[in-house]
């Protein structure tokens, strides 16, 4: 709406790049949550969280783990996946034609999606607020949790220095070539595994 709304055809182009990587990598990020969600029978945050009480998601799943990292890059327009608004090639892309108040709102909301992104990987694979160590009881569990949303926060800013950026068309062939593929693969290698072991949850 931001890029069509701007009657600019750079702003419309960089709307349509959004909208084309949102999709791409939601699939993937479905996909990735299902495989998950099947170890633990439920939809409910903290019995995913008291699921991880003796081991973490990111150990079992640590493939999941990392097409989920990649995919919440993509999703949140972060380097090098920060297409839509590609100062090199698009001016900005969809955010172009937007000043003051309004552009801060389009940064508010991106680092919003970064903060919001951080907890929902802290919850599925670091074991939500659950401490770190196993003697650690004695420190509030909401430190334990903040502490894991700045590690992976921290991360989002280390990658943008670090990696450059694709080009488009390597976007869309990393996500409907590979971590879709590759997120189909690990849904059916781990209901497989699940039912063979009979360790479905009830």
């Amino acid at each position: 709406m931001a890029g069509w709304s701007s009657n600019s055809n750079y702003a419309l182009l960089g709307a349509l790049r959004s909208a084309a990587q949102m999709i791409s990598y939601e699939v993937s990020i479905g996909l990735i949550l299902i495989s998950v969600l099947l170890c633990v029978g439920s939809l409910n945050l903290t019995e995913i969280v008291m699921a991880q009480k003796y081991i973490w998601f990111i150990i079992p799943q640590f493939p999941a783990f990392l097409m989920f990292y990649i995919s919440a890059l993509a999703e949140t327009n972060r380097p090098p996946f920060d297409l839509p608004e590609a100062e090199a090639e698009l001016v900005s892309g969809y955010n172009v034609e937007y000043s003051a108040m309004s552009f801060a709102l389009f940064f508010l909301a991106e680092y919003s999606n970064i903060i919001l992104m951080s907890f929902f990987i802290s919850i599925v694979f670091l074991g939500g607020w659950l401490p770190i160590f196993i003697l650690d009881y004695i420190i509030p569990t909401s430190f334990h949790f903040a502490l894991k949303v700045f590690f992976i926060v921290f991360s989002f800013i280390w990658v943008r220095a670090t990696l450059p950026r694709y080009r488009f068309d390597q976007l869309m062939i990393l996500g409907w070539k590979c971590l879709l593929p590759m997120s189909i693969g690990w849904l059916i290698l781990t209901s497989s595994v699940l039912i063979f072991f009979d360790l479905l949850p009830n």
